[in-house]
């Protein structure tokens, strides 16, 4: 579904991103989302040498 999608469609919805956040608060949106990916490969490392514990 995602892989149709053209350059207008990209600059299209950057621009509808820009226009319901606005530009002031883009970098704290990014940086919010950078820390959640951060957090969930970090949770998702921890996690994983639990489980084969448990499964032994």
């Amino acid at each position: 579904m995602l892989a149709n999608l053209s350059g207008w469609h990209l600059i299209l919805l950057l621009a509808v991103v820009i226009l319901l956040f606005g530009a002031a608060r883009l970098p704290a949106l990014a940086k919010g989302v950078g820390q959640s990916v951060r957090i969930l490969k970090r949770e998702t490392k921890d996690a994983s040498p639990a489980d084969e514990a448990a499964s032994e």
